[in-house]
């Protein structure tokens, strides 16, 4: 079947007469002109961006164009493989109405794949080794760190960035193309006073990468472009494509954007397709530029064809996502229209925290089932992995099994496993996992020093004296001493739970900056560690539950999830891009969270947010939910009461765009405690129906 159906019931002379109006244009752009001059398709969500480029690419074929000759990039090799699969589909049908078998397409892969294979049969023309291997991200970021090793650079005054952080920026400044101050001082501005020491330590990686014969992921693209910089070479390289297409350009980088234009300089045969509304990926150093400016590149300017019938989503859904992105700085005009009838309302639903958003949420997975809507056909999305901690406690209190998309399990990220590791060793000081792990966080503890003091508790009768008396190396003495007076603390049953929680986090959130260089987004998790405990009466009580069943215990591992009959969908916005669902609910639509307090500095950045907002809307086909929590707690402690601070619905939802919402607030019956919440009420009355189900999830 064909995504998309025209209105003549005629049957089809060839296959891309079944597409609307506007992915006919595309399609036929340049009949008649071998090659075509440039082309850029604005697809917008749901439209038929994939038919589309895969019927372009048939009707090439079919008026002649070698296969051979085709290049056929794309963003992943998933995509690639997608696409290729239904490009070939389209080229079957074409070519049975002539008595053809479909040709393969060899040229179909990633930017990375394709440099790859054109690296390999240029290698000795630019001074590569045929037999060079290619690095992993694994493999360059401990060759970085042994590079780093060797570097004489003074770290006993400021701390110089860890090897994963080097390998990101060169990797940014690879790509991107900009200088390496800029890069620093718009990306990784802590790290701005070592530009020099960098600049040494990435011309010394480089020269270890050659003198060993490999390129890593970065080099596949870099050497390409090089290659494509002689221009007997470039001539050659070109005159093997007389057509190539790009997908999801808007996903592109700035080195992959020049190797497209040096590729095909007057543009003829090149097809570029994407969405700018969809433009997500900057933190991977992919620029909204590359599709914005696209026609202007060449004179005369591409060609842009606009598709904007949406075969996915509601006119409701549509309404609310175009009143979002319309109020975008920059750029391509566009409203999407719906295929299909009104259905129901977009729904802005305000909850009184984070506690009750789970719960609703929960509740509303298990109405939707109720009514037919199995799991799977649900998704709940949200800006960052750990916006779903809480969710997740709630699905597994409910027994919902859910696959998680996108970051680490909350309880796998390292720095939330080295606090519970301080909990474990007070709770248990003979656990040697726990202890192994909480003492080698003090500055100047390493395994030999750690081992042997578990060997000692382990031998003696009262194991936290042993640890209280333990004798350090001296530069780690006094934080020792901080550590083991933290264990007092939690030995005192005065102290209480949760703010024994605190008293651990009062010393291990200093120790951040030390152990990791990403410390901003850590302090967001260990905030969320806060506010999960405190739904916990007892320290034995949130460990032992945690233990047993954990917030994550089928997070991201789809067989295990895949055992139950059904699964609800946990995912990132990001990792959400090209999916729909029949119902999806959004976490955390505010201020801080949907645009995220780091992404903010810039226009640009508040901007990628905005589009961020879009993409999830648009995965929805019938049902959209976007939760906006009052107020967000910081700490919870029995003796101290409640201390929160409030949260304002996210700024691209102003009032000129909420009128196309429906506001659902949390009822007023759920306000009172935990029982009610567990009870789960609906949030707006859709029938008795539904009603029951709420009140029996």
């Amino acid at each position: 079947m064909f995504d998309c159906a025209s209105d003549d019931t005629r049957a089809p002379a060839e296959p891309w007469a079944a597409l609307n109006d506007e992915q006919r244009n595309a399609v036929m752009h340049g009949e008649g002109a071998a090659p075509a001059p440039p082309l850029l398709i604005i697809a917008g969500a749901g439209s038929g961006k994939t038919s589309t480029l895969a019927h372009r690419l048939a009707r090439l074929v079919a008026e002649g164009a070698d296969p051979q000759r085709v290049l056929l990039l794309t963003f992943s090799r998933r995509a690639a493989q997608a696409l290729e699969r239904r490009a070939g589909q389209v080229l079957q049908r074409v070519q049975a109405l002539r008595g053809v078998e479909a040709p393969a397409l060899p040229w179909a892969g990633t930017f990375h794949g394709v440099g790859a294979r054109l690296l390999r049969e240029y290698a000795e023309r630019i001074g590569l080794p045929r037999t060079f291997t290619i690095h992993d991200r694994g493999d360059a970021e401990d060759m970085m760190g042994l590079v780093r090793q060797a570097q004489p650079i003074d770290t006993s005054a400021r701390r110089f960035p860890g090897a994963a952080t080097c390998l990101s920026i060169y990797s940014r400044t690879v790509n991107s193309e900009a200088g390496l101050g800029d890069v620093l001082r718009d990306a990784y501005p802590w790290c701005s006073g070592w530009e020099a020491e960098l600049r040494r330590l990435f011309g010394a990686y480089v020269e270890a990468k050659q003198a060993q014969h490999v390129l890593d992921y970065d080099d596949l693209l870099l050497y390409w472009a090089g290659l494509m910089d002689e221009p007997a070479l470039a001539d050659e390289v070109a005159r093997r494509f007389d057509h190539v297409l790009v997908d999801e350009y808007q996903d592109t980088n700035r080195l992959q954007s020049t190797i497209l234009l040096k590729l095909k300089p007057d543009g003829r045969g090149v097809t570029v397709v994407g969405d700018d509304a969809q433009a997500i990926y900057g933190f991977r150093a992919a620029t909204v530029r590359n599709i914005l400016d696209f026609p202007a590149q060449y004179l005369p300017p591409a060609r842009v064809v606009t598709l904007t019938r949406n075969y996915r989503s509601t006119s409701s859904i549509l309404d609310a996502s175009n009143a979002v992105i319309a109020l975008a700085s920059e750029r391509f005009s566009k409203d999407l229209t719906a295929a299909r009838g009104d259905g129901e309302r977009v729904r802005l639903v305000s909850v009184r925290d984070e506690t009750d958003q789970a719960a609703c949420v929960a509740a509303q997975v298990l109405a939707w089932r109720e009514l037919g809507i199995a799991l799977r056909r649900q998704a709940v999305l949200f800006r960052t992995s750990s916006h779903s901690a809480l969710l997740e406690l709630e699905l597994a209190r409910r027994g919902i099994p859910y696959v998680k998309y996108g970051g680490l399990k909350f309880l796998e990220a390292s720095h939330v496993k080295d606090a519970l590791a301080l909990l474990r060793w007070a709770e248990n000081p003979r656990s040697r996992l726990a202890g192994f792990r909480a003492a080698r966080l003090v500055s100047g503890v390493g395994p030999a020093t750690a081992t042997r003091l578990l060997d000692a508790m382990e031998a003696a009768a009262d194991p936290h004296a042993v640890r209280r008396a333990h004798r350090m190396p001296p530069g780690a003495a006094d934080e020792w001493a901080s550590l083991v007076r933290v264990f007092d603390a939690l030995a005192d049953v005065a102290t209480g739970w949760p703010a024994e929680l605190d008293a651990v986090l009062a010393w291990y959130e200093p120790q951040l900056p030390r152990l990791y260089d990403d410390g901003a987004p850590r302090e967001q998790d260990l905030d969320q560690l806060r506010r999960i405990a405190a739904t916990y009466p007892s320290r034995e009580r949130f460990l032992t539950d945690l233990t047993l069943d954990p917030p994550a215990a089928t997070s991201d591992e789809p067989e295990a999830a895949r055992r139950d009959d059904d699964y609800l969908i946990l995912s990132t916005i990001h990792s959400a891009k090209g999916q729909e669902w029949t119902c999806v609910q959004l976490l955390n639509v505010v201020d801080g969270c949907l645009p995220s307090d780091l992404a903010t500095e810039t226009a640009a950045e508040v901007e990628e947010e905005r589009r961020l907002l879009y993409v999830a809307m648009t995965r929805a086909r019938d049902h959209l939910a976007l939760l906006v929590p009052q107020r967000f707690h910081i700490r919870q402690q029995s003796a101290l009461g409640d201390r929160h601070v409030y949260a304002s619905r996210s700024r691209f939802i102003p009032a000129s765009v909420a009128r196309h919402f429906d506001s659902a607030p949390w009822p007023a019956a759920c306000a009172g405690g935990s029982a009610a919440v567990s009870a789960g009420v609906p949030i707006a009355d859709v029938g008795a129906r539904l009603k029951r189900a709420w009140t029996n999830g």
